[in-house]
């Protein structure tokens, strides 16, 4: 329950993700040059120099942390895809993806986020979601509960007859396969659109303020921080296999995260077509 991460050090994290925001990201939100911008794997796939500056600081800052541990980021898997293996490894890994939704961050919009996940042998232990721009701060650790901005939060159930608010990929990173198959959501008694931030549709499923989302990418840092929220709130998350996703991959997609069992089903079945 928890029991690698203790309160002290929970706080030391949050402060750590606290700081290296104020000082590398939020400087540069709204103040980019043209040359802080690259892409990479595709043109709506951004980096900028506040992912990278931020990711190279929480890197030292967390494996001090936690004496043993490794570090999976997003910016190190895309310089060297080998990092990725350590999510199957032994040792503690920290997942982080520096800012989620640079899409966001590049256009000045206030939807963006850093996440950080602390998963031992597949099993995620703790997480943070910190929104800098929107001033919100959320926290769970696996047996202890979810938390935004220091208040605990739970998920709870959709209300009885209100169409179901699902948050899916966005069509700028999906195939036409996975187009074709997300819009199988486009029913009757659902209300889909499209997601901004990953880390933080995740928070809004957690309190409540959302259903589901259903994603079809298994970037570890997109997922960790938030599934766990979901999971310490009451929700669950499963793929179209009918299994928990897997954080370090080889799931079976796409798959959802949900308030609750029933609201997964719904989602799940109509994903698979039935």
């Amino acid at each position: 329950m928890g029991d690698m991460i203790d309160e002290q050090l929970a706080l030391k994290v949050e402060e750590a993700i606290r700081t290296v925001a104020a000082e590398e990201i939020m400087p540069r939100w709204r103040r980019l040059a043209a040359h802080e911008v690259e892409t990479k794997s595709a043109p709506h796939d951004l980096v900028t120099v506040a992912d990278r500056r931020a990711e190279e600081r929480l890197t030292e800052i967390l494996a001090q942390l936690l004496p043993g541990s490794v570090v999976v980021g997003e910016e190190a898997v895309a310089a060297d895809p080998a990092v990725y293996g350590a999510l199957a490894g032994d040792a503690p890994v920290w997942i982080v993806d520096p800012v989620d939704g640079t899409r966001q961050f590049v256009e000045g919009d206030e939807g963006f986020c850093t996440l950080v996940g602390l998963a031992h042998r597949g099993v995620l232990e703790a997480s943070w979601t910190h929104a800098p721009a929107l001033a919100l701060t959320a926290h769970a650790r696996r047996g202890v509960g979810a938390f935004v901005d220091g208040e605990r939060v739970f998920a709870g159930s959709p209300e009885p007859g209100r169409p179901l608010t699902v948050a899916h990929a966005h069509p700028n990173y999906t195939s036409e396969e996975e187009k074709r198959v997300l819009a199988r959501l486009e029913v009757a008694g659902v209300a889909p659109r499209e997601c901004g931030s990953a880390g933080l549709e995740y928070v809004r499923v957690a309190r409540g303020e959302l259903d589901a989302v259903a994603f079809n990418w298994e970037s570890a840092w997109d997922h960790a921080a938030g599934l766990l929220m979901v999971l310490e709130a009451g929700g669950t998350h499963e793929t179209v296999a009918g299994v928990p996703f897997a954080i370090a991959g080889g799931n079976a997609l796409p798959f959802t995260a949900a308030r609750d069992e029933l609201t997964a089903r719904r989602i799940l079945s109509l994903l698979n077509g039935a």
